[in-house]
């Protein structure tokens, strides 16, 4: 057991040697390989579906506390799935972008194919396991919302990615079918306000996504990988972004305003205190070397996309102290 390398993990992707990797113990390779950092954004959502349940009078535990395992492991199966389909299709060859940040085991040869893919099957039967109880107690509207999320899930990097999809399928999984979602299979009910509020949320992590795929613009339109940054080109693609987050908060804003949160909820305008770096940097374009700048230097080649999870990372844990706060203040 190594629990510092699993906090470190959580925290950011570790960059490790093939020496070290072998070293590690089995939940640190999958935390790793997972890249578990990010998964925070998705037990976010499914905390926002747990406190907008528990705010009708409606939360149950057992329901949440496997709504949350299935989202999260979920969201581990499709970053592996994701690296094995770019693996197999190439993509991560000629030190590609992927390969820069973190490891890739099955690019650099840290682990098989064959090991890859029991780290998928065994992620991934655990998100199906919760999701089929969620399914048994609440009948064929969970079942397809399951199904949904298993098409993202498998279809995400190909095609939905190739083909400008990828940021649209962001949008509406961490907002109305993990957040609306989850509220039904928490309550047993089917809420549009609950699924229409989530997008408060859920434009974060697209915000992120975004970031990623500006960051490697130029690789992927090299492999004719068609990503919305792809598409719009990196001006467009900045200013996007610079909109998204703009959104979040003026969401809020007018959900306090119509009623449907009260005004503790705009404790969520604390996160502002993130923005003069984000535009710092997302007003210009991005570097081609490593900068300068000691902290903007240790993520390199993450450039937006660090700026974007950092943001988004405030936002959503304050979002989430704002819907606490909603149950004991009138």
């Amino acid at each position: 057991m190594n629990v510092k390398m699993w906090v470190k993990a959580l925290q950011v992707i570790p960059r490790i040697n093939r020496e070290e990797w072998q070293q590690l113990d089995v939940i640190s390779k999958w935390l790793i390989s997972t890249r578990a950092a990010v998964l925070i954004m998705t037990f976010i959502s499914a905390g926002i579906a747990g406190l907008l349940a528990a705010r009708a009078g409606e939360f149950n535990l057992l329901n949440w506390s496997l709504l949350a395992i299935g989202l999260v492991f979920a969201h581990a199966a499709n970053n592996l799935i994701n690296d094995l389909t770019d693996y197999s299709r190439g993509v991560d060859q000629n030190n590609y972008y992927r390969t820069q940040y973190g490891p890739q085991p099955l690019e650099q040869g840290l682990w098989t194919r064959k090991t890859h893919l029991i780290y998928v099957t065994v992620t991934g039967l655990i998100a199906l396991m919760a999701g089929a109880y969620l399914v048994a107690v609440h009948g064929w509207l969970a079942f397809w919302l399951l199904l949904a999320g298993a098409v993202f899930v498998l279809f995400y990097t190909w095609p939905f990615k190739y083909i400008g999809l990828g940021e649209i399928a962001v949008l509406v999984v961490w907002g109305p079918l993990m957040v609306g979602g989850g509220y039904f299979v928490i309550t047993g009910r089917w809420d549009w306000y609950v699924a229409i509020a989530s997008l408060a949320y859920a434009v974060g992590p697209t915000t992120v996504i975004f970031g990623k795929h500006i960051d490697k613009l130029k690789e992927d339109k090299g492999k004719g990988i068609h990503t919305l940054p792809v598409i719009l080109g990196e001006t467009a693609s900045r200013y996007t972004v610079l909109g998204l987050i703009g959104i979040q908060y003026l969401a809020v804003i007018t959900l306090v305003v119509v009623g449907y949160f009260s005004p503790v909820m705009l404790i969520v305008l604390f996160a502002w205190t993130t923005l003069p770096t984000v535009f710092k940097i997302f007003l210009k374009p991005r570097p081609s070397e490593k900068p300068q700048d000691e902290r903007m230097a240790a993520g390199w080649p993450l450039y937006f996309v660090g700026t974007a999870f950092y943001q988004n990372r405030r936002y959503g844990l304050l979002l989430l102290m704002g819907l606490i706060l909603q149950l004991f203040l009138p």
